[in-house]
Order: structure tokens, then sequence, then C-alpha cells
């Protein structure tokens, strides 16, 4: 998609689209969802600017000149984030084998960030960060804050998540809009010449498939398990990464991401034991899962 589109428009055609369709969805069906108080706007405000603004246009960015694979694993720093982040909102407990698990996840990313390509090479910052890194780690931290914020309204502020993701995806969509109105050559649109239907039918995949499906089971994960946890889990995602991106996009995959990957998983499994002991992660009855559901 970046090979037909700039980064702010491509997030605006997206968020908007998703926006559209979720908000559209709840007015016709959940109206009374829309009654919120300032508090509440004020959150999903946050959650625009920072999940949708400016974790997209920073990861779009960055993913111009880093794999697929090895952007997804730079968002395996999400733990380490998201357990500063829940440890400040939530005052969840880091135990000492939470330190470990997190010690162990933070050596098993070296071999990642070492590896760079050619393209990445030129935009180097200091030792082996790239600026294409750097904005990649800005976007996971970014992210990680979005989704505590997410947390915060679905569970504390009664928002539900389809709400809270549809209405920030619209306000986060309407930011990159006037960005790229301010910065990209509009002539007419920022659409390279003769690639108006890859785009579109790009655009719709990617929002149905991420914006409206993945985003909303994410929110009502996080009605059971912590943003720490969630995060966590993520690190399978550049091992699919890699697999998809070797299939549609003849990147050859790299041992680097799964050893890293391997590494990781060790201090995931030491980290989901601590948070299991420390009753963070409950299991849910019969009515939770079906009220989470519905």
């Amino acid at each position: 998609m970046l090979a037909f589109s700039t980064p702010l428009f491509l997030t605006a055609t997206r968020m908007l689209l998703a926006g559209l369709l979720m908000v559209g969805y709840l007015a016709i069906r959940r109206r009374s969802e829309f009654k919120l108080n300032r508090s509440q706007w004020i959150s999903i405000g946050f959650l625009s600017l920072f999940t949708i603004f400016l974790t997209n246009i920073l990861e779009f960015w960055g993913l111009q000149y880093l794999s697929a694979a090895k952007t997804c694993f730079i968002y395996s720093l999400s733990p380490f984030l998201a357990a500063l982040f829940s440890y400040l909102h939530f005052k969840e407990k880091m135990t000492k084998s939470k330190w470990i698990g997190l010690g162990i996840g933070f050596l098993g990313m070296t071999p990642v960030f070492m590896a760079q390509t050619g393209s990445e090479e030129l935009l180097n910052a200091f030792a082996f960060f790239s600026w294409p890194t750097l904005a990649i780690i800005g976007a996971a931290l970014f992210s990680v804050y979005g989704w505590v914020i997410l947390r915060l309204v679905v569970k504390d502020n009664a928002v539900s998540p389809v709400m809270a993701n549809g209405s920030s995806m619209l306000i986060g969509g309407s930011m990159a809009l006037i960005a790229s109105a301010l910065v990209d050559p509009w002539s007419p649109i920022p659409v390279a010449a003769g690639n108006m239907n890859p785009f579109i039918y790009g655009t719709i995949g990617m929002t149905l498939l991420y914006n409206v499906v993945c985003y909303n089971v994410y929110g009502l994960m996080l009605k059971r398990f912590t943003a720490t946890l969630l995060s966590f889990v993520g690190i399978l995602s550049p091992i699919f990464a890699s697999i998809t991106a070797w299939i549609f996009l003849g990147e050859t995959p790299s041992w680097q991401i799964f050893l890293s990957t391997g590494i990781v998983s060790i201090g995931l499994w030491i980290f989901y034991r601590s948070e299991l002991k420390q009753g963070y992660i409950k299991k849910m009855s019969t009515d939770q899962a079906r009220d989470a559901s519905e």
C-alpha cells in the first residue's frame, strides 16, 4: 500500500473508512452509546492522538525502510512499555520474576536490532539504531500507551470497545487527513497515477481485517487480560510476518527473527506465570464471557 500512497493519506483513508463503518453501526443499532461525558471524550481524544495518529504515521514511515518482520518484532518492545504504563495507571506490581522475564526479553531483541538492510543503514542515527528503527519504537510506545488509555475507557468509563475504537479512528483519521493536506502533494489526491483501484482494494482489505476485526477483538480482550500480557503475546507476530512476507513480498526470512523470538518467548513464559500468581489474569464465568462477546 505504501507503493501507492503516502503514510499520512493512507492512515487517513483507512481510519476514516473504519471509523465510519463502526460509528455508523452504532448510530443504527446502539444510539445510546453516543451519550458520553466530558471525561470520556477527553480519553477518546488522547486515544485518537496516540494510537491512531502518531502510531500509524511513524509505523508507515518506518515500514518504507524496514522489513515487515523486523517492524513486527520491534513492536515486541510493547511489553516493557506496557509494564511501565500499567504500573503507573493500574498500580500493577512488578515482581522479581516479571523483571527477569522482561530482562530476558530485552536481551532477546538485540540480534534483530543489530541486523540492518542497505536502505536502513543509509538512515543510521547512532550505534545500531537507524531513524526508521527509532520511528517504529516510537510507534510501539504510542500504541501501548493508547491501549492503556483504551483499557481505562472500556473498563472504568463504561464505554464499549466499538464506540471507543470507532470514534477514535474518525478523530485520528481526520487529524491525518488535515496533516496530509498540509504536507502531501495533492494532484488531485496523494495516490500514484494508475494505481487507484489497487489502492481502493488494499485499503478496504486492511480496514476490514485490521481495524474492524483486530481492534475490537483486542478491546474485548482488554476486559479480561492486562495490557502488558496482550502486548507480550504479540511476540508471535514476527513469525507470521516472516512467513507472509516471504510468500507475498519475496522477503527472505531472517534467522535473527526466529532466534530472538525464541529467546523472548522464554521471557514471555516467565512473565505470564507471574501474572497468573498475582491474579491479574482471571478466568471469566460463562455469563461474563457471554456479556463480553455481546
